[in-house]
């Protein structure tokens, strides 16, 4: 299962607390339209078949193709200038 960073955790938080994110949002990974990638999102629910990932209030949902890729992957996360940034290592 993918486990998350206390910085992961900490910016997943602060963007699902945002007045205009609905209560039980979480931060989706999903393969992005460019094969090889991926792409994060907020969002309202979990898709079915997501496997949702929640540690302390913090929620990631994670697409069912792209779960079995990330089973033994850490999420850290960084808020920078240009703004939020992840980053996924192998190996958890």
């Amino acid at each position: 299962m993918l486990t998350l960073t206390p910085s992961a955790q900490t910016l997943v938080r602060d963007l699902t607390a945002q007045p205009e994110v609905p209560d039980g949002a979480g931060l989706r990974i999903a393969p992005a339209p460019t094969p090889g990638q991926l792409q994060v999102s907020i969002t309202p629910a979990p898709e079915p078949g997501d496997e949702v990932v929640d540690n302390d209030g913090a929620r990631v949902f994670v697409d069912p193709q792209t779960a079995e890729l990330l089973a033994d992957s850490t999420l850290d996360a960084q808020q920078g200038s240009d703004g939020p940034s992840f980053l996924l290592t192998q190996g958890g």
